[in-house]
């Protein structure tokens, strides 16, 4: 019995009582011409 989770929680959860979050990506890959650039130096 301890191994099964508990899905009472999860049935009884209210979705609309979270936040809405923006979500930013903060490490972006470097471009094609970046690299180059690297290179280059």
């Amino acid at each position: 019995m301890a191994d099964k989770p508990n899905l009472k929680e999860i049935d009884s959860f209210d979705r609309s009582k979270l936040k809405k979050t923006e979500t930013n990506e903060k490490n972006t890959l470097p471009t094609k011409e970046t690299i180059e650039q690297e290179k280059q130096s």
